[in-house]
């Protein structure tokens, strides 16, 4: 029996379940099931084909330095650009950080703004990791209960009345993890203008930001930046550039920051994977922003197919989501709970999702989270399977 202690720290870290049910799927796999998956935010398209070709032509054996730990400069300048050209905000690409996946950047950020017992307000639910990382660094998070009328999102009002002397920070994602819902632009304002004026900072995962619906004219949201420019933004090349595998992320900070953040990435990091920052530029081509765009739309034709099935046979969804590629549907009307109905659905159906207890307290054992990045035909046929298996439950 192994001596060694195992810190408070990592006892204290919950697994995450969305990675535990796809551990269960793929030894249903290996068993020689067919398994449907819709339990992972991995979108099935991979990086766009420019991406691909460019990460070819880094890797032909030239040497691959270490980049500066805040990351390629011509690739900080062309994630700036894109802010401007996309979303009408003016970003200086002093204030952008090239991370290891925007898990490293969370953790940067936990590390630069966190102080033991400072707390942190998060809705529940929310993005687990989000939630473990910044305990981790000392934080005490305060989860705050959201309902389908604030579209399971931070409002001002909820924010208000759980501000308590320790709140040091506000944490929002917008579209959400799990629930595919955007704060609107106007209460996302007022959530930062109240933190602001508290002196708390605004951590805002946009992650998902550009595969949010667009207005009425057409036009992608702005973000965060383009009301608060001193908020912390996380964001990622995993979800609308496709590319989970690469690692590859970012964050805008604000300028007081900069040099923290480098020392910070420097010592936890060195930098990010310098292949992958140089394939990146390829992202931002007309090319590759056309390819994009396309799959965003193809996401929403693939929500409209879930969302229809899951109206079908029985399943209720709250709140319909407008961006991301997630849906968070009522369970509690089957008599199992989130986790229950999880465990069945994969074991009878072989269809993979993901329970409520991954993402806080309040709809733990009432919801389920269903990640609409698989093939249309894999949805069609997850939903098919659901349809049985919940006629099944009826019998």
């Amino acid at each position: 029996m192994s001596d060694v202690r195992i810190s408070r720290r990592a006892q204290a870290v919950a697994p995450f379940y969305a990675m535990e049910f796809g551990k269960h799927a793929s030894a249903l796999e290996a068993q020689g099931h067919r398994v449907v998956k819709l339990s992972l935010g991995e979108p099935d398209f991979g990086a766009p084909p420019a991406v691909r070709d460019a990460m070819r032509q880094a890797m032909d054996g030239r040497s691959m330095a270490y980049t500066a730990a805040l990351g390629l400069p011509a690739l900080r300048e062309a994630i700036a650009r894109f802010y401007w050209e996309r979303h009408g905000v003016e970003v200086d690409p002093g204030r952008v950080v090239v991370t290891a996946g925007a898990s490293a950047a969370l953790v940067l950020a936990a590390a630069a703004l966190v102080d033991d017992g400072d707390e942190v307000l998060i809705a529940d639910p929310s993005y687990p990791c989000n939630r473990q990382i910044m305990e981790s660094f000392g934080a005490r998070v305060g989860l705050v209960p959201t309902t389908a009328a604030s579209r399971f999102q931070l409002d001002a009002a909820s924010l208000r009345g759980n501000w308590s002397g320790d709140t040091r920070g506000v944490m929002v994602a917008t579209p959400s993890n799990p629930t595919g819902t955007s704060v609107p632009g106007d209460e996302l304002a007022a959530i930062c203008d109240l933190a602001r004026e508290r002196g708390a900072w605004r951590v805002v995962d946009e992650i998902y930001l550009d595969l949010a619906d667009h207005d009425e004219h057409g036009r992608p949201p702005a973000g965060v930046l383009s009301f608060d420019p001193d908020a912390f933004v996380i964001n990622s090349f995993s979800k609308y550039f496709g590319m989970t595998g690469w690692r590859l992320g970012w964050c805008v900070v604000p300028e007081s920051l900069v040099p923290a953040m480098e020392r910070l990435a420097a010592n936890y990091f060195l930098c990010a994977s310098t292949p992958a920052q140089h394939a990146a530029l390829a992202c931002f081509t007309p090319e590759s922003l056309a390819v994009c765009e396309a799959r965003r739309a193809e996401f929403g034709e693939r929500r409209a197919i879930v969302l229809d099935g899951l109206e079908r046979i029985g399943l209720p969804v709250p709140v319909p989501p407008d961006g991301a590629f997630y849906v968070y549907f009522d369970v509690s009307g089957t008599g199992l709970t989130s986790w229950e109905f999880c465990e069945r659905a994969l074991r009878e159906a072989h269809v993979g999702l993901t329970p409520g207890k991954d993402f806080g307290l309040r709809t733990a054992d009432t919801h389920v989270r269903l990640s609409y990045a698989a093939s249309a035909d894999d949805l069609r046929e997850g939903i098919e399977r659901l349809g049985t298996f919940l006629a099944g439950l009826g019998a």
